[in-house]
């Protein structure tokens, strides 16, 4: 038998917690307490990271918001400050314009090549201020500076007119074509590039992003031309100086903008494929012109987003807008400045309701679903306005009527313009931006002097029913592209099941011409 001490021995470790067990308890509450800690830094990290990026997007928005508004002020101002110029006539606004438009054509194989291939900021600096003597003599707010200080001698001096008008015109539409490479070259760098690198892959972030941007752009458009519009109206040379001024004063903060979210976003810093070149002889400048020029646009047209972006590119040949030709025309028919104002601002607001309205459809649909849909009521609200311009009725009755379809087609115009741009942003490689972009614009600018050219081949009023009639065209065709680029990829146009499923839509990166040719669903 054993004694009651070996029995309070024995029943001891059934009574009383070993030390081990404690031990243990200590070691689960500390990795338990170590664990919240860990999650708490985590959930602090992601919400200052958050914080980072929000402020960085913040600049983004700052910067182009500034380059935009400078942008359009000037591009519409300088229009109106010629007319007061040259009230006789308007062949000087006409060179003016296609010159302008011309030289970001000439120029888009540079523009490609030399973002591709130089430092972000670099190319953002150059843009906006730094002379860059081979291509481009001036910056763009040089360039719109010295064409405010032309513009005021002009205005100033009544005897320059007379005695060096011609000289004054040519060195305006020298300075407008340096402000539109430059413009381009910025709009290139800051929304196909920037852009992509701070979405990093998120298709809600790029659409987000895009349609933010687009959305300044439309304010700047609406806004910067009234209010120079109003300025101009009670003294030209005073907008001139407001111009000039505005510019100037928005270099440094535009800049400082910009290069802080260059330096805030480690992937915008990347080293690009540079090459490190000699300069080239005389004689051999002109053949590697030609030689880049002809690789651009090879690699553009058997690009897999060539489709989109050039559905995209037709869509310029308008004359079906609230640009020079159609305001000349309703002018014409009796409307005030104050009426074609007022639509302007209308068509305006309904342009910025898109970039609201694209990235939700295109959060439940997809982009590519979205284009399709966006450019079918786009092909259908001008095809009712073409029809305005050709049936038997008064001549109020039409304006009215084409007014407003054309006002309810820039819904479909931007709705689409967003879509074919997240395609294009997501389909290019990084290495090819630049130089797919520059061949996209030069397209772009390609058509829209066709479409001035065409209300030179019919410059009276009641021709204005021929280029109308070919803007619906280029609609139409651009309408048939993409939905040959949409058949290809998807091997159907319309599929209202996968309509309601967001992840039916492939991303598969197939040569365009190859895509014609497919048959039968990929999903």
């Amino acid at each position: 038998m054993t004694g009651p001490d070996e029995n309070a021995t024995l029943a001891e470790p059934l009574l009383r917690p070993s030390e081990d067990h404690f031990e243990r308890d200590e070691f689960c509450d500390a990795t338990a307490t170590h664990g919240e800690d860990e999650s708490d830094e985590s959930t602090e990290t992601e919400s200052l990271n958050e914080v980072k990026r929000k402020n960085t997007r913040k600049l983004l928005y700052t910067s182009h918001f500034l380059s935009t508004w400078n942008s359009r002020l000037f591009e519409f101002g300088a229009f109106l400050f010629l007319a007061n110029i040259y009230p006789q006539t308007l062949l000087p606004a006409s060179l003016y314009a296609l010159c302008r438009n011309a030289s970001a054509a000439i120029a888009a194989p540079w523009i490609g090549n030399y973002i591709d291939r130089a430092d972000r900021l670099v190319v953002v600096r150059i843009s906006i201020v730094v002379p860059l003597s081979i291509c481009v003599p001036v910056g763009q707010r040089l360039a719109v500076a010295a064409s405010c200080c032309a513009l005021f001698a002009l205005l100033r001096f009544e005897q320059l007119r007379d005695e060096a008008s011609h000289a004054f015109l040519a060195l305006l539409t020298v300075l407008a074509c340096a402000e539109k490479v430059s413009a381009v070259l910025n709009t290139i760098s800051v929304e196909r590039d920037f852009v992509v690198v701070l979405a990093a892959g998120d298709e809600a972030q790029l659409s987000l992003l895009n349609s933010r941007m687009r959305r300044i752009d439309l304010f700047c458009k609406l806004i910067g031309p009234l209010v120079i519009s109003l300025i101009d109206g009670f003294s030209t040379t005073l907008a001139v100086a407001i111009t000039g001024g505005m510019t100037i004063l928005s270099v440094v903060f535009e800049y400082w903008s910009i290069a802080r979210v260059y330096n805030r976003v480690p992937a915008l810093q990347a080293p690009k494929s540079a090459i490190t070149e000699t300069p080239p002889d005389l004689e051999h400048t002109l053949r590697r012109s030609i030689r880049r020029s002809l690789k651009g646009i090879l690699l553009y047209v058997n690009h897999p987003a060539f489709l989109p972006s050039l559905s995209l590119a037709l869509l310029y040949m308008t004359v079906l807008s609230f640009s020079g030709q159609m305001i000349t025309y309703l002018l014409t028919l009796g409307l005030s400045s104050g009426v074609i104002g007022a639509l302007r601002g209308i068509s305006a607001a309904v342009e910025m309701s898109a970039t609201w309205l694209a990235p939700k459809v295109t959060h439940h649909i997809g982009s590519e679903r979205a284009g399709i849909w966006f450019l079918n009521w786009q092909i259908l609200c001008v095809a009712v306005a073409g029809l305005f311009f050709w049936i038997d009725v008064p001549s109020n009755v039409a304006a009215v009527g084409a007014v407003t379809a054309v006002i309810a087609s820039r819904v479909g115009l931007w709705g689409f313009d967003l879509s074919a741009q997240t395609i294009v942003q997501e389909e290019v490689e990084t290495d090819r931006r630049g130089v797919f972009s520059s061949q996209e614009f030069a397209l772009q600018n390609t058509f829209e002097m066709l479409a001035f050219a065409s209300t030179i081949i019919f410059p009276k009023p009641e021709q204005f029913k021929y280029p109308a009639t070919a803007s619906v065209a280029a609609t139409a065709l651009a309408g048939v592209l993409y939905a040959l680029f949409l058949r290809g990829r998807r091997g159907h146009l319309l599929h209202l099941s996968n309509c309601i499923d967001p992840k039916g839509q492939r991303k598969d990166h197939d040569h365009w011409y190859m895509l014609a040719t497919r048959r039968g669903s990929r999903e």
